[in-house]
């Protein structure tokens, strides 16, 4: 319980990053999640490089939740390949930490 993670992803819509963020607090998959955004991203698709802009959503959860998590934002996702990952990170605050762990059980 002593290390928590950050999952991230990026999406095309505000309304869709909102979506889900809440799906992943509501489902306790997440303890809190952020949107952020716009970012104006540049990457490699189809043969070329391309430009965009996206909403950043980054969730925090437990560790024993990442699997759950990343299960549910590939099957919600709206692109082809979505984005997604995953940053263990030991917390600074040992009561944030148990609060993360607190706040993702079912």
């Amino acid at each position: 319980m002593d290390e928590i993670c950050v999952v991230t992803t990026v999406v095309d819509a505000r309304s869709v990053a909102d979506v889900l963020a809440a799906a992943a607090v509501a489902g306790r998959l997440a303890a809190s999640a952020q949107v952020s955004g716009p970012v104006h991203s540049t990457y490699w698709w189809r043969q070329g490089v391309e430009t965009s802009t996206e909403w950043s959503v980054r969730f925090k959860t437990a560790l024993d939740r990442v699997a759950a998590l990343v299960e549910q934002l590939r099957a919600r996702h709206p692109y082809d390949v979505p984005e997604i990952v995953v940053a263990r990170a030991g917390s600074g605050n040992p009561d944030y930490t148990a609060w993360v762990y607190e706040h993702t059980r079912p």
